[in-house]
């Protein structure tokens, strides 16, 4: 069974695939993504590798019939393309460890993939991400990120598309733009800057050290950087997750989400500002942050600190990063 599936509660649609249960666990001490595993070249640098499992696919199924004589509920083709960007051939190693000529390829392959996608007219929301550790559920740990290409734009970026395009309407500028403004004059949030990119933890953080990557400059999709921005993306890259590293001395878990502009609805490029979330799920060295039933059952998140005081903390983790190299 794959299929998506309408959920009228809240208009969104909710991917079903039965099949990744099958995903089989593989033998202590295999990997598939090092040389030498038989599914991948003997050397490689950075790599693409489609998924496979993948949640989503370009020759999807025809839905069950699982409606009834429903009519609230509905079915569609869970179509979609889900990718592998492999960082390295290195198994233990991570972004941190890259270095910046390094980590600038993996820039490069995710905005090649983002234009190969795009051109696929079905595809609408491009998701470029990075799962980190065992706390989020990460069961392979060589070092590589993913790539989802949705049919349907995912309900929180539908919803910054309408606050990104009201605030545009209304005020005649890019909201991003503006709270990065908005960030630099107040200074106490930020972490780390460079010539292209600001991070800082955000005024509204859901998670305790959560931190935002955006670009200074108005940008839609990554694709729209020029050489110098994306190389200054990839020193950005080597920094926060050093930062992460050396906060509490281990290697830091976290979800990376980078949300660019969508493709194939309609140009929003005017409104719509490039950036990077970072959800990190430790709110100490070593007590997990969960989402409970506020969170998850009615979307009401509670950070039990203060953004201006835990970035102090990532600042001080961030020098002495910086110090070691």
């Amino acid at each position: 069974m794959a299929e998506l599936r309408w959920n009228p509660l809240i208009n969104d649609w909710v991917m079903i695939n039965s099949n990744r249960q099958a995903r089989p666990n593989m033998p202590k001490g295999y990997c598939p993504f090092c040389p030498g595993s038989g599914k991948l070249p003997d050397s490689y640098d950075v790599l693409k590798y489609d998924n496979d499992f993948p949640a989503l696919s370009q020759n999807p199924p025809v839905p069950d019939e699982v409606t009834g004589n429903s009519s609230i509920y509905k079915t569609k083709p869970m179509y979609g393309k889900c990718e592998v960007i492999l960082f390295s051939s290195e198994h233990e190693s991570s972004l941190c460890e890259f270095s910046v000529k390094h980590i600038r390829k993996i820039v490069d392959m995710w905005s090649e993939r983002f234009i190969e996608i795009s051109k696929d007219k079905n595809i609408k929301y491009i998701f470029i991400f990075e799962n980190r550790g065992e706390l989020v559920g990460v069961t392979q740990p060589h070092p590589h990120g993913q790539i989802y290409g949705y049919s349907v734009v995912p309900k929180k970026i539908e919803l910054e598309i309408n606050c990104f395009k009201s605030h545009f309407e209304k005020n005649k500028s890019c909201m991003f733009c503006d709270i990065n403004k908005d960030e630099a004059e107040f200074g106490k949030r930020i972490v780390y800057e460079n010539e292209d990119f600001i991070v800082y933890v955000p005024f509204f953080a859901e998670y305790v050290y959560q931190v935002y990557i955006a670009s200074k400059a108005h940008r839609a999709n990554i694709t729209q950087f020029n050489g110098k921005e994306k190389d200054n993306l990839a020193l950005t890259f080597k920094m926060i997750t050093g930062m992460y590293d050396t906060l509490f001395n281990k290697k830091f878990p976290y979800m990376m989400c980078m949300h660019n502009a969508p493709v194939n609805i309609g140009d929003t490029d005017d409104f719509y500002h490039f950036h990077i979330e970072f959800f990190p799920p430790l709110r100490s060295e070593n007590v997990q942050q969960f989402n409970a039933s506020s969170e998850t059952g009615v979307w009401a998140h509670c950070n039990p600190s203060a953004p201006e005081d835990k970035a102090v903390e990532l600042r001080e983790a961030l020098k002495r990063f910086q110090d070691k190299l």
